[in-house]
């Protein structure tokens, strides 16, 4: 009888190995990509099949069209723009893309900026930019003390002609705190002002939110971190924190820079490339 028991028990164990292995599934690997991006931090869609992406800090001033298969189609020089640190890529769903250049690591950038291209302008692989230029309300040391600085940003998204911007937590004291971060999307000198903040965990490691997105309709956000991502749903017009929020673990760690919402509605993400692991594109259904 006990030795039955055992074994009941073994494969009790073998199905819930396979029902947490099938979780990994979900997280489909589409591609690899080129070596040209292998340090993408952005990435997002204007038409099927394609996506746009983008490289940050010490690469060029490009931005890089591919195909699912990974294949790049297109580089476009934005001729007016230099990448300081570009960190996320957003869209308006139409044809204009959004530069995320706000990478901040020492949190004492004076300079920050969200460069707009818009695709209809390209000609012969090039495009000017217009810029916008923003400063935290709240920030008022370069750098602060090192316990305050949660003034790096590798996320962000545009909804209703404004940014939303996810500060990237580097403080000595971490708590998982992401700050969250409006202003219009009108180029010029603009005030980026507070408005919500969110603890997403304490593992400083796999906390730190990397990237953002917001679906075509309006209705559900996402942020990531290495092994997971945060859905928002059911929040109050852009108060994105005051609805549901659900975990959803990739079991896989990476380091996850860039996701985006498909006009399919599926999410895509993407890992730089570090020694044997990452450089590749990833799909996910919600």
């Amino acid at each position: 009888m006990k030795r039955n028991i055992i074994i009941l028990l073994y494969y009790v164990l073998i199905m819930i190995s396979c029902g947490q292995s099938s979780e990994v599934s979900g997280l489909k690997r589409l591609s690899k990509l080129s070596k040209l991006l292998s340090e993408s931090s952005g990435i997002t869609q204007l038409k099927l099949n394609t996506f746009w992406l983008i490289n940050d800090s010490g690469n060029s001033n490009e931005l890089f069209q591919i195909d699912a298969s990974g294949t790049i189609i297109q580089v476009v020089a934005v001729t007016n723009a230099f990448n300081i640190d570009w960190e996320d890529l957003a869209s308006d769903g139409d044809s204009r893309l959004f530069i995320g250049d706000f990478g901040n690591n020492h949190n004492d950038r004076k300079d920050l900026a969200i460069y707009s291209v818009d695709t209809k302008d390209i000609k012969n692989n090039r495009v000017k930019a217009s810029k916008i230029s923003f400063f935290y309300e709240d920030q008022h040391q370069f750098p602060p003390k090192k316990k305050k600085r949660n003034y790096d940003v590798e996320a962000f998204f545009y909804h209703n002609e404004h940014f939303y911007l996810f500060t990237k937590n580097r403080s000595s004291d971490f708590d998982g705190t992401t700050k969250l971060y409006c202003l219009p999307a009108i180029p010029g000198s603009q005030k980026a002002k507070l408005v919500g903040s969110f603890k997403t965990c304490v593992n400083e490691k796999k906390c730190k939110v990397t990237a953002a997105d917001i679906n075509h309709q309006g209705n559900k956000a996402v942020l990531l971190m290495h092994d997971k991502l945060l859905v928002f749903s059911e929040f109050s017009v852009d108060d994105f924190f005051s609805g549901k929020v659900k975990e959803v673990k990739l079991h896989h760690n990476s380091q996850k820079e860039a996701v985006c919402f498909g006009l399919d509605g599926k999410l895509y993400i993407t890992d730089e490339h570090i020694k044997k692991t990452g450089g590749n594109l990833y799909q996910l259904s919600l």
